[in-house]
């Protein structure tokens, strides 16, 4: 994964830093960044690119060689593998390079993975790493890069700088070089200089406009830097999806277990509490049969409304692990109940030729069950709409209100949460939720058909 930070920022700091000034913003970006603290870190990087990527083509190419000439005996594994080696240290420099000068963040790749310890196990996860060979990849292909974009870079911006300053210096050509001005055209008859203040100040102006667009134009070189940086040194796809896989498993088994506990305390807290009391009571209910029939008939009263309150709290807790309605009839009439249940009208459409698989259609439930909750206790709204609908291979949902708005999944709120969820399935979560409102939640789950049920 990699990042870019500092986009935008100047000599007074950039947005969000502490003490930066609208000062800033007094000059147009095309006129500020000549003087920018970033293009000049570009400009830096761009000249140490072309020393560093000798140095590490020569190392590439050197150890390479000899590791492949010396295949042949035993000596070529361990050169070879020691080149690889080299050429992942000096890929972490460049990545700190990149980081330093070009505000690229790009993450660690993966490691060395060794079955056992030892020389020869070290050698073979070398070999067998496709970072080493990334690495060695970048070393030769960086090289003719870093010739070129020094090549330009360092002539587009001598001639910028030095066509803008020429009002400053041009009078060094006729008092100690014997001629007027800089030569513009000449031949064995005729030779035209630039000396009058009219070609002066032309010759200024076209200056300026190099100067200008020196900046864009190291930018653009460094985009390439960047895309080898990020695609050669980085983290390969495969690993990266790893990560983000390990990450969803730990958001999913933390969920599970979060809800575990939620039905232990409810079960525990409601249905179980009024189930023991509801076997006191007829206890005591049974030893005052004979003494107070009366009275034994109240309590049995009073543990029959007790036993329908129970049976209401476990139909709630059992709607809230998995609806019977859901499994029976599919989202629309899952919804229906739910939108029943809100606390304003809800307009359900779903239109779905098939069922989606179980687990997906789960999440989709729970999703608009719980946007459904915020509404009621939140938004403040008089309507609300729900939408579910498929777009090729994802499922989408889209629930809107006409409440107040401010929804914000920065803030650590349950959309935080709900956002998570969707990211362990590899699902989306936009909220468009200005204050005032309304306020657009749409949900994205990758669609999976219903195979088994």
């Amino acid at each position: 994964m990699a990042t870019e930070y500092g986009q935008g920022y100047g000599l007074d700091g950039g947005p969000g830093y502490p003490g930066s000034t609208e000062r800033r913003h007094r000059l147009p970006a095309a006129l500020r960044a000549p003087v920018e603290g970033r293009t000049w870190r570009e400009l830096g990087h761009v000249l140490l690119s072309l020393p560093i990527s000798i140095l590490l083509f020569t190392y590439a190419v050197t150890m390479v060689s000899l590791g492949a000439g010396l295949l042949v005996t035993f000596l070529g594994v361990p050169v070879l593998a020691a080149a690889l080696a080299g050429c992942r240290g000096f890929g972490a420099l460049e990545r700190m390079r990149a980081r330093a000068l070009l505000g690229l963040e790009v993450a660690e790749p993966e490691p060395l993975r060794m079955r056992k310890p030892g020389v020869m196990a070290w050698m073979g996860a070398v070999l067998k790493s496709g970072t080493s060979w990334r690495a060695l990849l970048y070393a030769v292909l960086h090289l003719p890069w870093a010739v070129f974009s020094f090549a330009v870079t360092v002539n587009v911006w001598a001639l910028g700088w030095g066509l803008l300053t020429y009002p400053l210096w041009f009078w060094v050509l006729p008092m100690y070089a014997g001629q007027d001005g800089v030569q513009l055209y000449g031949d064995e008859t005729h030779r035209i200089y630039l000396d009058n203040p009219f070609e002066i100040t032309v010759t200024a102006l076209v200056g300026l406009l190099f100067t200008i667009a020196t900046p864009w134009i190291v930018r653009a070189l460094t985009m390439v830097d960047r895309l080898l940086v990020h695609g050669l040194l980085g983290p390969s796809r495969l690993a990266s999806r790893v990560v983000e896989l390990e990450s969803d498993r730990g958001v999913v088994v933390d969920t599970a277990a979060a809800d575990l506990r939620r039905i232990e305390r409810d079960l525990h807290d409601g249905a179980q509490a009024r189930l023991v009391g509801l076997a006191m009571d007829l206890g005591l209910a049974k030893e005052k049969l004979r003494e107070d029939p009366q009275a034994a008939a109240r309590m049995v009263d009073e543990a029959h409304g007790e036993v329908k309150t129970a049976l209401r709290e476990l139909r709630v807790l059992a709607r809230g692990i998995h609806p019977a309605v859901l499994t029976d009839r599919g989202l629309d009439a899952a919804l229906s109940a739910v939108a029943s249940r809100c606390t304003v009208p809800v307009q359900v459409e779903v239109d779905l030729v098939e069922r989606p698989a179980p687990a997906i259609e789960g999440i989709a439930y729970f999703t608009v069950s719980e946007l459904l909750q915020n509404i009621s206790k939140h938004a403040r709204a008089t309507w609300a709409g729900v939408e579910v609908w498929r777009t090729e291979n994802r499922l989408m949902l889209q629930v809107v209100d006409n409440g107040v708005g401010g929804a914000d999944v920065s803030r650590g709120s349950g959309l935080a949460g709900l956002a998570e969820r969707l990211d362990a399935v590899d699902g989306i979560l936009v909220v468009d939720s200005p204050a005032g409102g309304p306020t657009r939640v749409t949900a994205e789950l990758p669609w999976r058909g219903a195979h088994v049920r």
